[in-house]
């Protein structure tokens, strides 16, 4: 499932975040897709807390919101490579690049993300 999402919320004058989805549609220890103004994004929650990736796998460029979640990294269904949640790092091969992350925030049951450079 991708979510589409064009609002703004601006949090204060240095940062714009955007509310992506609700808190409840992310599953425990699983991932939504979202397209955020134009950038997919995976929106993950695990181990109690909430990420933000590019959801585009750096190696065959298929939506890793459709893999799968475990130890805080996130694994692409096409050919298993796994990345950090909190970095975007590489952790498993046959991706090289690692994936951008954004910030994310909750504000009551929103999650904001950050998609700004």
């Amino acid at each position: 499932m991708r979510l589409d999402v064009t609002g703004v919320n601006a949090m204060n004058s240095a940062e714009s975040f955007i509310r992506a989805c609700s808190l409840s549609e992310v599953p425990d220890e699983g991932v939504i897709g979202i397209d955020v103004k134009g950038t997919p994004v995976a929106i993950v929650r695990s181990g109690g807390e909430i990420f933000a990736l590019h959801d585009v796998c750096s190696h065959d460029e298929l939506p890793l919101s459709d893999g799968e979640i475990h130890d805080r990294k996130i694994e692409c269904p096409a050919h298993g490579s796994c990345f950090d949640l909190r970095t975007g790092a590489v952790t498993r091969w046959p991706a090289r690049d690692p994936v951008r992350t954004f910030e994310a925030r909750i504000d009551g049951d929103d999650v904001l993300v950050s998609i700004e450079p």
